[in-house]
């Protein structure tokens, strides 16, 4: 039996998550909270973790949420750029924030005094093999259609952790300079021995013998593997799929255009494919286990009876 076994959740972690959201290594993650913030504490315990584990993107999770100095901090990881992080943070921040006036016992929603609340600082890790600068703001008001001044607004700061980038950061955070460094020799290793699964062994035993996360890693050697892989294999079934229902949409595109000219069919047959490669990419991630036929019907907006049936036609 494959070493690389199938974690038995509802979810997968990613392996940022795995790291720095683990209450049983939030000394972790007061590491990178200290890095980011220029402070020196000391005690693990003041960190409370309040990640939502019902807010799954893509079947996996990938955040970090915890309250300390009062600052809501909401971190997350991504391997790819995505421009639409402000979306999902403001999406996610009214739950966390929904759920701490609902439990906190000190605030009081009907209240005619002010109310105060923690402060949410909104972070997202970039280590994707699109070339990136070290710091990029994205903000919400950037997608908003309408030029009217927006009355809701959030930033994010996406902060490149790929190895050779943010130094100080990276030095500041030795766990997660300790991380950038093992994503990056799984990369080359990768592409050197062309087994993922070999990379992943090899860049664990490259960590310096002092590193924080090296024990932790050797010890959940399996997991580690299962998530890397995993989070691999879904950017990589998006991308072939994407391309082969583009490639079928612009055959069916020509084939219409008989009828109404070779450029409209030709257009057609772009959105067709855009279609098709997107189905097809969601019905991969199911057959995989990485999604739920539920979690990917509300992706793309079906009801389960109807992605069940699109899944019989693919």
């Amino acid at each position: 039996m494959s070493d690389v076994s199938k974690i038995n959740r509802n979810y997968k972690d990613r392996l940022f998550k795995f790291i720095f959201g683990n209450p049983e290594k939030k000394e972790l993650t007061l590491s990178l909270y200290n890095a980011m913030n220029n402070s020196s504490y000391t005690d693990p315990d003041a960190i409370s973790l309040n990640t939502i584990e019902d807010a799954v993107y893509m079947g996996m999770k990938n955040d970090v949420s915890f309250l300390i100095a009062d600052t809501f901090n909401l971190y997350e990881h991504q391997s790819s750029y995505n421009p639409n992080m402000p979306m999902r943070f403001l999406i996610y921040a009214g739950m966390l924030y929904d759920k701490y006036t609902e439990t906190t016992e000190e605030y009081h929603r009907f209240s005619s005094k002010q109310q105060k609340a923690p402060t949410p600082k909104c972070v997202c890790f970039y280590n994707g093999t699109k070339e990136m600068g070290d710091r990029v703001i994205l903000r919400l008001s950037d997608a908003f259609i309408s030029p009217v001044e927006p009355d809701i607004e959030v930033k994010v700061t996406m902060i490149n952790i790929n190895y050779g980038h943010n130094s100080e950061l990276l030095k500041a955070c030795e766990p997660l300079g300790d991380y950038a460094y093992f994503v990056h020799e799984t990369r080359i290793n990768q592409k050197q021995t062309g087994s993922l699964v070999k990379a992943i062994d090899i860049a664990i035993e490259m960590l310096p013998d002092d590193s924080q996360i090296k024990p932790y890693l050797l010890a959940n050697r399996a997991e580690v593997k299962n998530m890397f892989i995993t989070e691999y294999d879904e950017q990589k079934a998006f991308a072939e799929q994407k391309a082969e229902g583009r490639a079928e949409g612009r055959a069916e595109g020509r084939a219409e255009g008989r009828a109404e000219g070779l450029v409209i069919g030709e257009a057609k047959g772009i959105a067709i494919g855009e279609e098709k490669g997107k189905m097809k990419a969601f019905v991969s991630l199911v057959k995989d286990g990485l999604l739920t036929v539920a979690q990917a019907a509300e992706k793309v907006n079906m009801t389960v009876p109807e992605f069940e049936a699109a899944m019989q036609s693919i």
